[in-house]
């Protein structure tokens, strides 16, 4: 038995179905039972519950082989670095109370920074929570942004006919597909063949800029000349509390981006953690889902 947290989500619902799919068995978390209801239906044994409580993780947990954690904070809550606490020291509770051995931990690039670095800080801190739990293995995934986080901008790109963020333009930085990331996530876990704390980076196919990734998106849909703008660091935290996230997590936000453009946060590249999807790839979907809005 393997559980998975977020089973609904970016990376969740992908390791669940390939679990599946390799014959394992697998109990699926949520928070809602009409959103677990089609991994229910293929097979998945599913719960639904609030991921902030430790009892219903440590129910979710035992019995496991092995488990893939995630801290899934709203980025509308009030306070973002308060949610992302709760959450994870709910995680590290529920861990040591289901006596499971092997946990593999979505974090993040920069997690080995305990400040400075916005939300990638609450990332570094349940890495910490989770190292000092006696007597487990523990598998540290730490990719980069999503592929995915640009279907984001699909709101921007409509109305205003641009792309933006607080990014440096030209700053070319790792970014992954989610189906890289749960591919690996989901190898590690049947495998479940390393001892005591590894971490592994995933950094995509090849750093990307924000000015060339818009550029391929707006060939994609026919707006070859599409431009990426980048913002203020407070017309970023304007945008995203006009978008409906918190101020809070606004302002964590942007901290991370600042860190990215002034190298705070700097990945090395290896063979061994790049990822084989290209975000050309990725971009054909996100068109098909840009023309269907």
């Amino acid at each position: 038995m393997i559980t998975v947290m977020g089973a609904t989500g970016n990376t969740g619902k992908k390791i669940t179905e390939a679990l599946h799919k390799a014959g394992e068995q697998v109990r699926a978390l949520g928070r809602s039972e009409s959103k677990l209801a089609e991994l229910k239906d293929a097979g998945a044994e599913v719960l639904a519950g609030d991921t902030n409580n430790a009892a219903f993780l440590a129910k979710a947990f035992r019995g496991a082989d092995a488990v893939y954690t995630l801290v899934p904070t709203d980025p509308r809550a009030t306070d973002y670095r308060a949610e992302q606490d709760r959450q994870g020291e709910a995680i590290a509770k529920a861990i040591r109370e289901s006596g499971v051995r092997y946990v593999v931990a979505l974090s993040s690039m920069g997690a080995d920074l305990s400040e400075g670095t916005g939300v990638i800080a609450g990332s570094h801190a349940q890495e910490e929570r989770l190292k000092k739990i006696n007597n487990i293995n523990l598998l540290l995934l730490r990719p980069v942004s999503f592929f995915e986080n640009f279907y984001l901008s699909m709101s921007l790109i409509k109305q205003e006919g641009i792309n933006g963020d607080s990014v440096e333009a030209d700053l070319a930085i790792p970014m992954v597909a989610t189906r890289d990331i749960a591919d690996a996530a989901a190898k590690a876990l049947e495998a479940r063949d390393w001892k005591a704390v590894v971490v592994r980076e995933l950094l995509g196919q090849r750093d990307i800029s924000y000015a060339e990734a818009t550029r391929i998106l707006g060939e994609k849909i026919g707006k070859p000349y599409l431009q990426y703008v980048q913002f203020s660091h407070d017309d970023q935290v304007k945008a995203l509390v006009q978008f409906g996230f918190s101020e809070s997590f606004a302002n964590q936000y942007v901290e991370m981006t600042r860190a990215f453009n002034e190298g705070i946060v700097k990945p090395t590249r290896t063979p061994e953690n790049t990822t084989p999807t290209r975000f050309e790839d990725f971009a054909d979907e996100w068109a098909s889902a840009y023309k269907a809005m």
